[in-house]
């Protein structure tokens, strides 16, 4: 064994670059250890100075926790150095997981070697491009941050399973929480709720458009908040409060892949369904309790749920930690994940999407931020279509228990009675996934929502004044069984906002368009025009019309204009106006040249 002096010109001081002596062992196989600096590094990246002849029997395994692959500390050394290793990075574009494949086509499936390099090629292995997508010195893991990190398809899978297991289900508890709570009312109305409280369904209107104007002017507060305190501790606060938790979907990105998002945001939508069919159960034991300790039914129901979602806000509040960095306090010293996880997640993340890197978690927008996303006109037609997608199917579903009760069906097999639609929806959901995962496409797809909901909407117009109560049951629970596309268009809201900054804004911007629509919904059903609603039903059917035939094919037409655009001018510039504009430039996100629009 030899020991040699090198120079080694990448390790910072201050905001010096220098050349620097040190003492390495040798030989190592892949990586070689800087005695003085502490870092792993490949052999190349040293630069041979002079040798000495001091014998030493020594060979560090570049590890930190027994999974045996070089771990370095990149965050101390300079992002323009060059000279790293790229030979055993993956060159496939990572494949997004397919019900489809998985399902029909399962043999076609060749898993790779689990032992074999899973890191995937991304910017920062360009010396040219890596400077202009460095995380900001403020990201709260840059410390984790290593380029020549590297990783297998077994550590991958496994981290992925236990960030399944940590992070996604306690996200889908708490929103499953939120709509437990959002839609006890409905369950109320097959009681006798509004009787008892002298109230008409144009009084219940009303009460649902101030709830939705006071939800809508919330939300862009509470994104803002959230950016500012963090998901974490905002979160939780707002089951507490009986708020808005969808934040947890965003929350969700700091941890997966815009590949293992899409198919776990849909769980996590599902679990809205699932959640129904809990809500539904929960209604027929405790509207049963009508009479106990002179209470109501609905009011043990509101109680009884209201207890619920306030023991899982309390629970949230010590299991959702800030970042894969920041699982460590002091009811949990010793954290969810160890330093070799940390890294992988950090770097998977940040090679699927640098963009990541652009803030801390507790860094507020400022107001300059925040205007710029409000004008950011590209995103103007997907907050249209949250406008208008969800119109025509949301009555029904507010006055589901009140059509069922007035139709002759008691107070108790109503309640069971909406169970049907909410486990066919899980099914459409499903299906629908398999559709985009197929087609891989966004506006076309989402738009099935309502070309599934039209002609149901047309069957419940020509029904006669006094319909048989099954046949009715049968057409509202055919039409509330739709595939619920807004998972969809939530996840490409985020991906044609391009930035973390600006899409915590777009998001809330897109989210108080949808609750604008139920603003407008809650004005087309009224009491004169019980229990039918013909005209009502009819104007559905007319917004289902424009958006099927005006809205979606608009959008999907705008986005192929504006990519085309970009293009034309991208494609002509030479590889060295590219670094030029990305250097200096002060286009950002979706701004920029080389962003295209998802469609």
């Amino acid at each position: 064994m030899t020991r040699i002096r090198i120079v080694l010109p990448i390790v910072r001081t201050g905001s010096y670059a220098i050349d620097q002596e040190c003492d390495i062992t040798y030989p190592i196989p892949r990586y070689m250890r800087c005695i003085y600096t502490g870092i792993f590094l490949p052999p190349h990246s040293f630069l041979l100075m002079t040798t000495s002849v001091n014998a030493i029997l020594e060979q560090q395994t570049p590890t930190t926790d027994g999974f045996g692959l070089p771990v370095s500390l990149m965050s101390s050394i300079d992002k323009r150095s060059s000279s790293l290793p790229t030979d055993d990075l993956v060159d496939e574009v990572e494949q997004q997981f397919s019900w489809t494949t998985a399902i029909f086509h399962r043999k076609r499936i060749v898993p790779p070697d689990p032992d074999a390099i899973a890191t995937r090629r991304s910017v920062f292995d360009d010396p040219d491009l890596a400077p202009h997508y460095w995380p900001k010195k403020e990201y709260e893991n840059l410390h984790r941050f290593d380029p020549t990190a590297r990783w297998t398809y077994r550590e991958e899978r496994a981290l992925v399973r236990k960030l399944d297991w940590k992070i996604m289900i306690m996200a889908t508890i708490g929103f499953s929480a939120l709509n437990l709570d959002r839609s006890n009312i409905n369950q109320a109305n097959s009681d006798s709720f509004l009787q008892d409280l002298g109230l008409t369904t144009d009084d219940f209107n009303l009460g649902n458009t101030v709830f939705l104007l006071a939800f809508l002017c919330a939300e862009l507060p509470s994104q803002l908040v959230s950016k500012r305190v963090g998901p974490d501790r905002w979160i939780p606060t707002q089951i507490c409060l009986w708020s808005f938790v969808s934040l947890s979907q965003f929350w969700l990105t700091d941890f997966y892949t815009k590949t293992e998002l899409p198919m776990r945001l849909a769980l996590f939508w599902m679990s809205l369904n699932f959640c129904g069919i809990v809500a539904s159960f929960l209604a027929y034991g405790t509207l049963h309790m009508d009479g106990v300790a002179g209470a109501a039914g609905w009011r043990w129901l509101f109680m009884i749920e209201g207890i619920l979602t306030l023991l899982i806000g309390f629970f949230s509040f010590f299991n959702m930690p800030p970042s894969p960095t920041q699982t460590k306090t002091w009811f949990r010293p010793n954290g969810w994940f160890t330093e070799r996880e940390e890294i992988v997640i950090v770097n998977r993340v940040l090679r699927d999407d640098p963009s990541k890197g652009d803030m801390h978690n507790r860094e507020g927008l400022t107001l300059r931020r925040l205007w710029t996303a409000v004008c950011d006109y590209d995103l103007w037609p997907i907050y249209i279509l949250g406008l208008m997608f969800g119109i025509p199917n949301t009555p029904p579903a507010t006055y589901l228990t009140l059509l069922l009760t007035d139709i002759g069906f008691d107070t108790f097999n109503t309640n069971l009675l909406t169970i049907p639609y909410q486990a066919l929806g899980i099914v459409t959901m499903f299906l629908i996934t398999l559709v985009s995962e197929f087609v891989n496409e966004r506006s076309i797809v989402s738009m099935i929502e309502d070309v599934w909901t039209l002609p149901f909407l047309v069957a419940l117009y020509a029904l006669p004044s006094n319909p048989n109560p099954w046949i009715f049951f049968a057409v509202v629970t055919g039409l509330l069984s739709y595939p619920y596309t807004h998972a969809i268009q939530v996840a490409w809201c985020s991906r044609n906002a391009g930035a973390v900054a600006s899409r915590t804004v777009n998001a809330s911007l897109y989210n108080m368009f949808v609750q604008a629509s139920g603003i407008i919904s809650a004005q087309i059903y009224v009491a004169s025009e019980a229990p039918r609603y013909q005209r009502g039903n009819m104007i559905l059917i007319i917004i289902c019309i424009v958006n099927i035939c005006i809205l979606y094919p608009g959008t999907k037409a705008y986005y192929i204009w504006r990519n085309r655009q970009r293009a034309k001018i991208w494609d002509a510039m030479t590889t060295e106006e590219r670094v030029h504009y990305l250097s200096t430039t002060k286009d950002v996100a979706n701004r920029r040249l080389d962003f295209r629009f998802a469609h």
